[in-house]
């Protein structure tokens, strides 16, 4: 939106339930009740327009090719929830968006300091190996952290605007999205300076790799937003899970490492149940780069570092990893439908 260009964004409607516990009467189907004014460069709705009653329930008829109608039709809406955020983050900041550079910046320092200068680890350019694990990781981190909690920190909202609630989920995936981008660009900048060349040739796997991430954080951040209005202890279990699931992923410890054991106990599938082992494995495969890897002054270390599959394996699971997201995602609309309904009495 340009700065002269003023747009007001209709939000939708979706089926009517009862009224809500105050006890007014809900307006007529086909009456959008509420509407945002969006004006300017991602400011803050100017207005909320109260046409008809105060707040409604949302009822859980709607239909799932409807939802998915619905957040198609709020793409703006999320994209406009997705700039708020950021801004709102480096509000009345000095630096502003410049600490999102300067934080994995300052990472990626202390990881080449710690690990290649003070223990001497022996891994080649340790710094850029666990930061192409750190990518895909601290996304899904940071979507799920924001996610869980999206419904309950914009109740206000929620109680009063007539809206697809789960736009403010997918909003927290969104933002994760660029933070993603900016410590990305961080981290090309320390492979110039590394003088670390990425696998120029296999850098479309990341493509099936990104995508199969953002649907797999957007299903299970739907799912638990939802859930941790009624459970509010949801967030916190989380918390503690994303400890134990990161010590899951070969972020920090080179899997080939793990290989033989896996192997030899039969739990090999285990491991690549989980989602994000094949997802982390191919930002390693792609950005630190075996083949550079082997070429440095520590070939032994090197050895034991990246397990490399062909560039079909690594497209094949993200493709597995990808059609189960998308069915994990359905599954999330059809169950937040049904929790919703309760939401503003709840909230």
């Amino acid at each position: 939106m340009t700065p002269d260009a003023e747009q007001k964004l209709a939000l939708p409607d979706r089926e009517v339930g009862e009224a809500s516990a105050e006890g007014s009467a809900a307006p007529a189907a086909g009456s959008s009740g509420y509407s945002y004014d969006l004006a300017g460069e991602g400011e803050q709705p100017r207005s909320v327009v109260h046409r008809d009653k105060p707040a409604r329930v949302v009822a859980t008829r709607t239909t799932l090719g409807r939802r998915l109608l619905e957040l198609w039709g709020s793409r703006e809406l999320i994209v406009f929830l997705v700039r708020k955020e950021i801004k709102v983050k480096y509000k009345n900041s000095a630096l502003g968006l410049l600490w999102s550079m300067l934080n994995p910046a300052f990472t990626l320092m202390v990881y080449f300091f710690v690990f290649q200068i003070v223990l001497h680890n022996g891994v080649p350019q340790y710094a850029i190996y666990l930061m192409a694990g750190l990518l895909p990781w601290n996304l899904f981190q940071t979507a799920m952290m924001s996610g869980t909690t999206s419904i309950v920190d914009n109740g206000g909202i929620v109680k009063k605007v007539a809206f697809p609630r789960e736009v403010l989920a997918l909003a927290s995936v969104g933002t994760a999205m660029m933070f993603f981008v900016f410590q990305a660009t961080v981290m090309a900048l320390f492979m110039v300076g590394f003088l670390h060349a990425a696998a120029w040739g296999e850098l479309w796997l990341l493509v099936p790799a990104l995508a199969a991430l953002l649907v797999f954080s957007a299903a299970l951040t739907v799912f638990l937003s939802a859930v941790n209005v009624y459970l509010r202890d949801t967030r916190h279990l989380i918390e503690v899970l994303l400890v134990a699931w990161f010590w899951a992923v070969p972020a920090v410890y080179a899997f080939k490492l793990l290989y033989p054991g896996l192997v030899h106990h039969h739990l090999l599938w285990l491991y690549f149940a989980n989602p994000m082992s094949s997802i982390v494995l191919t930002f390693q495969r792609v950005l630190y780069n075996a083949h550079m890897a082997a070429a440095t002054t520590h070939p032994v270390a090197a050895s034991v570092v990246l397990f490399v599959f062909s560039p079909t394996w690594y497209l094949v699971a993200n493709l597995i990893v990808l059609g189960v997201s998308v069915v994990l995602f359905l599954v999330a609309l059809a169950i937040f439908g049904r929790l919703e309904g309760n939401f503003a009495e709840e909230l």
